[in-house]
């Protein structure tokens, strides 16, 4: 019987004294033949938002209501259908809607009820703006805590003792900005006044994804380092199946060709074509989308944000026939032009899932097999910065943890539940989540 491995194993070896460690792929020794199907790869976790909610309509309070506008957000069913959720429904996205932020609200310094920023802050964080420096004439603002990716990103449980070489990647598309500062810029936080601005041009991404340095130093280095693992290679080699036998063998050829680039100075990583940085939003947005896709799977990270249009974004949508830019089109009431806005952020989402569906995996399935993506935005709708219906969608599998399809609906629910079923679904065991009033204990049902 073949003895069961950890799937942490690594080969290990030596150079000038130094113990060096390389990464094994998947095995049937580590998760078993019958659970391989289900078990992959690790999971990531991925941040889509996209600015100024939904198109307003009755769910969202009465002024919007007397306004008469259809619902073309909300599932009628348990099944993740409706108009603004059409081009997503071909990666089995699952919706939850009734949701909205449950932190209590500050008397003290006023406008902290403002859901441009209360919205954000509790969407991303499941806690309340820092009351501490908030100015809401000027529009201040800072976060309490980490917003969810980089939580993630550094619980010592997500990645372990071998995190990836970029913990986290924060992209941005549209540089439109509401505000030339604070968190009108970037959507990441890492705690109060620790923002991550985002990268916005795909050859800046390219370039700290893909480039290798020309020190032959360094490049000896990483040879050496695939020379030191070569006799635990062998030795665990004796210890394995057929199967797993041939996955090694096949591995370390990988590991050697890896090995002929550094002699020739190339990366460890099949680079796609160096990028161009124009474009429509669509666009760039696939161009983003396809170099994230290569940087998962090959495990340059786990976690990523890609804010599409920042907070209250003054992005024009021209190619729409929008004249002025999106945050004056929601405040001057165009309910039409707004849903179109819709329509095309959710194209754009779309766009995203695309890239992540046809990128294949060593191990079988696609990347959306272990995508655990939430996408959200700053509240439920741009026109009186109504929080109620918060639009929250969870994308992908997450190695089979996570329900695909499906529409779950509490009216007045906590949007904290969407934030303890992504760290659940990812591992991350929480008994609750969320503060100041914004607590819970439960996820939401049917996702887990």
């Amino acid at each position: 019987m073949t003895k069961k491995l950890s799937r942490r194993t690594f080969l290990r070896g030596a150079i000038g004294g130094t113990t060096v460690a390389l990464a094994l792929p998947t095995l049937d020794a580590m998760v078993g033949t019958g659970a391989r199907a289900d078990a992959g790869n690790e999971p990531f976790f991925g941040l889509f938002f996209w600015a100024n909610g939904l198109p307003w309509h009755a769910k969202h309070g009465g002024e919007q209501a007397a306004a008469g506008h259809p619902d073309l957000w909300t599932p009628a069913g348990a099944s993740a259908e409706s108009p603004l959720l059409t081009e997503l429904q071909r990666h089995r996205v699952s919706v939850a809607t009734g949701l909205q932020p449950h932190t209590d609200i500050p008397g003290s310094p006023p406008g902290q009820g403002d859901g441009h920023m209360r919205g954000f802050m509790v969407g991303l964080t499941g806690d309340r703006i820092r009351p501490e420096g908030f100015d809401h004439p000027s529009h201040t603002l800072t976060a309490l805590r980490p917003t969810l990716d980089q939580y993630i990103a550094k619980h010592p449980a997500f990645y372990g003792d071998t995190p990836t070489r970029f913990r986290s990647l924060e992209l941005g598309i549209s540089q439109a900005r509401f505000h030339d500062y604070g968190h009108w810029n970037g959507i990441s936080y890492n705690g109060p006044d620790s923002q991550n601005l985002p990268i916005h041009r795909p050859s800046q991404l390219y370039a700290q994804l893909f480039d290798v340095p020309e020190d032959a130093v360094i490049l000896g280095r990483r040879a050496q380092l695939l020379d030191a693992v070569m006799d635990d290679a062998r030795s665990l080699r004796a210890k394995l199946g057929a199967t797993d036998r041939i996955r090694l063998e096949a591995h370390m050829d990988h590991l050697g060709e890896i090995q002929r680039r550094f002699a020739i100075g190339a990366g460890t990583c099949e680079a796609p074509p160096i990028p161009g940085d124009g474009g429509s939003l669509i666009q760039q947005t696939e161009t983003m989308a396809s170099l994230l896709a290569v940087a998962l799977r090959c495990n340059l990270t786990r976690v990523f944000s890609l804010m599409l249009t920042s907070p209250a974004t003054t992005h024009a949508f021209g190619n729409l026939g929008v004249p002025d830019g999106m945050h004056k089109t929601c405040h001057d009431g165009h309910w039409e032009r707004v849903r179109a806005i819709s329509e095309h952020q959710m194209s754009a989402f779309a766009r995203v899932l695309d890239a992540f569906e046809a990128t294949e995996e060593p191990t079988g399935g696609t990347l959306m097999d272990r995508a655990c993506i939430l996408g959200v935005s700053e509240y439920g709708e741009g026109w009186k910065h109504g929080t109620r219906e918060l639009p929250v969608v969870l994308a992908g599998g997450a190695c089979g943890a996570l329900a695909r399809g499906v529409h779950v609906r509490e009216e007045g629910g906590n949007v904290a539940k969407a934030h303890l079923t992504i760290l659940r679904a990812l591992g991350l065991e929480h008994e609750s989540w969320g503060w100041n009033g914004g607590d819970t204990r439960d996820h939401l049902p049917g996702l887990i």
